[in-house]
């Protein structure tokens, strides 16, 4: 068997004495799109900021292609090729849409700080780069129409694809996102849809941490279900979708709501 590029093993975190993630085991293969889902307190946004850093674990491991990265800072992790975005987009608005693409690709700029100083033709080079390199991502998450925009007069939707333009500037193997479809209507959650599969297609490993059951299902090649901490089932859309428990727990309810 292919070593998994994300290995989660027993992984908790207890705040005081409320377990918020319960011993959670789960492998997760490169260039596929997996799903986190349950309902509200079942401790899926714990466990993302877990995986990125933001929380240590109380106990478990995380490996990332092989590598044992329990415990790194998001810095660290972002070095090794993980990033990712929040429910709320974290946008630098006193910045261009092109800027804020560009400040996602400074973990890959090689000018020091010496270069910088002198303006040199090195510098110059590697920011034409960078530009060039912003606008082909931004091409690539659908907001060509905006690479002269201000971020501050983009509206909500084209922000939730810049911040995942921004997310792939670092050029990650895996991307994790914490509710992209949140807030959106129904045509820029079909350009969201599009966008994650393209990502798949082109390499990059996705987690996706979302509550559009339509979403989930449609895209997902692996869902993990949690509920109350702890793992409840995992497998495909088809397997989760007729899980028991899974329907009894959150599934149910949540796809009739989303008719």
């Amino acid at each position: 068997m292919n070593t998994p590029q994300l290995r989660v093993t027993a992984l908790s975190k207890a705040f005081g004495g409320v377990l918020a993630v319960d011993q959670v085991s789960f492998d997760l293969a490169p260039a596929r799109v997996n799903s986190i889902i349950g309902p509200n307190g079942a401790g899926k946004t714990t466990l993302l900021n877990l995986l990125t850093g933001i929380y240590a674990p109380s106990s478990g491991t995380v490996a990332f292609d092989g590598a044992d990265v329990t415990g790194l800072a998001p810095h660290q992790l972002a070095a090794r090729g993980m990033a990712r975005t929040f429910q709320n987009p974290q946008i630098f608005f006193n910045m261009s849409a092109l800027e804020n693409v560009m400040v996602g690709r400074h973990l890959r700029e090689r000018s020091g700080w010496l270069a910088a100083m002198l303006r040199s033709a090195r510098l110059k080079t590697a920011e034409r780069e960078s530009r060039a390199e912003a606008a082909e991502l931004l091409r690539f998450v659908g907001l060509g129409e905006y690479l002269d925009a201000e971020a501050d007069a983009m509206p909500y939707g084209a922000l939730k694809r810049l911040e995942i333009a921004r997310a792939l500037g670092g050029k990650p193997k895996l991307l994790l996102l914490d509710e992209p479809a949140a807030g959106l209507n129904q045509t820029e959650t079909q350009a969201i849809n599009a966008l994650i599969t393209r990502l798949a297609k082109s390499g990059v490993t996705v987690v996706l941490v979302e509550h559009n059951m339509r979403l989930v299902m449609g895209v997902s090649d692996h869902i993990l279900v949690l509920d109350y901490g702890r793992k409840l089932c995992e497998g495909t859309a088809e397997h989760v979708r007729n899980d028991p428990k899974v329907i009894e727990a959150y599934l149910g309810s949540a796809e009739q709501a989303a008719c």
